[in-house]
């Protein structure tokens, strides 16, 4: 039986609050995305999410924790084995991944690349690891004179293709990114081929707002097929559909900034449909996170703390709003990677008085199991804690 006709599910990308007991594994021993911005900045400027209880999830570096919190709070490990995207999306959907997906830090096998010149008809360029911004401005200009797209990855397990709109085509790069996508597969599935457009002249390119992302199918019923099995809708904001490839979603909205992503999710609030409303803020992880800006990352943090009474002014006693991240991405630290972190799980609904300390989940799967109990179904993992809220 539904508890809830609505549940708004906000990720912010990459908003680690800590280094989880198995991060050395992962290179990121001591790794603490919202901790060692505070401390850096001299504190957070996120009243509204104080007010739901942050603070209260751990000690912060110049944070007060409050008495009376407006939400329930916790923080939830990651039980599935990696720390990117799609694996803390799927974990929350209840899918575990016992076997992370697979990267290439020395670039990927001749062989492969072999095959995908092939495939599109032209050489490539690059093949290493490296930020974006970086391999737009080493690369670019040969790009432009030869036509050749420039292929990199990351420490995370993606395979993007960079060109310019004006050498090639948007809609000719999507077609090589389909074409990378039935290629890695098997031995070589890559959780994420990645388009990445960008624009401009040699010494002032820029990444455009046409990235697209083309990710594995989940391997098997999760959150987003059970909700919209019960005939209720599934709005995708941002990336969500992406990373899901379009599996369960009923409707969706791709968005140009944070604030964007604030503004499409307030438009699915209004349209008052039953059901889930899943929203990726994928400003903090791209534009902050991976590009060490500390400074940046507070900014867009009180920026969306500022937007927040907007969303929670919106609800009703048959909402339910669940704030969480998907991993961490340290700006603090000298790598720009993805770390192994405890993400934050913030909870609020008007018919709830707050207060409620949710401890540390076991799995993100458990956020998922609460979507689905609240909604009047169910998923193979996790455990809900919607008995806890008061």
């Amino acid at each position: 039986m539904a508890i809830f006709k609505r549940a708004i599910l906000i990720v912010l990308d990459s908003a680690g609050i800590g280094a989880l007991p198995d991060a050395d594994r992962y290179g990121d021993a001591g790794a603490d995305t919202l901790g060692h911005i505070s401390e850096r900045v001299g504190g957070l400027k996120v009243p509204n999410l104080i007010q739901l209880g942050l603070a209260n999830i751990r000690p912060f570096p110049h944070l007060q924790p409050i008495s009376n919190p407006r939400g329930a709070y916790g923080r939830c490990a990651e039980m599935s084995n990696g720390k990117d995207t799609t694996t803390g999306h799927w974990e929350m959907a209840g899918i575990i991944l016992e076997k992370a997906f697979r990267t290439y830090p020395q670039g990927f096998p001749p062989e492969i690349i072999a095959e995908f010149e092939r495939r599109i008809g032209r050489k490539t360029l690059g093949n290493v690891v490296a930020s974006g911004t970086v391999i737009i401005e080493q690369l670019g200009e040969e790009h432009m004179r030869t036509g050749y797209p420039i292929v990199y990855t990351s420490a995370d397990s993606v395979f993007q293709i960079a060109a310019h709109e004006e050498v090639i085509p948007i809609e000719e790069l999507y077609r090589m990114c389909q074409i990378a996508r039935e290629l890695l597969v098997g031995d070589h599935a890559v959780g994420r081929v990645i388009a990445r457009p960008f624009i401009g002249q040699p010494g002032a390119f820029k990444r455009t707002e046409r990235r697209h992302d083309y990710s594995l199918q989940p391997p098997k019923t999760m959150l987003l097929d059970k909700i919209k099995a019960l005939g209720l809708e599934v709005m995708a904001v941002g990336k969500i559909k992406d990373i899901y490839d379009g599996r369960g979603v009923t409707q969706h909205k791709l968005t140009k900034s944070n604030m964007d992503a604030v503004d499409k999710t307030l438009e699915f609030m209004d349209q008052g449909d039953q059901g889930l409303i899943f929203a990726n803020l994928v400003d903090f992880d791209s534009l902050y996170g991976h590009r060490n800006d500390v400074e940046g990352y507070a900014r867009a943090l009180s920026e969306f703390d500022q937007r927040l009474p907007e969303i929670m002014g919106r609800m009703g006693n048959d909402d339910l709003l669940i704030i969480t991240a998907d991993h961490g991405c340290d700006p603090t630290d000298a790598s720009t990677d993805h770390s192994r972190e405890y993400t934050p799980l913030l909870v609020y609904s008007p018919r709830y008085q707050g207060g409620v300390n949710l401890g540390t989940r076991s799995t993100f799967a458990d956020i998922g199991q609460t979507i689905a109990r609240a909604l009047g179904t169910e998923i193979e993992v996790g455990t809900s804690f919607l008995a806890e809220l008061k």
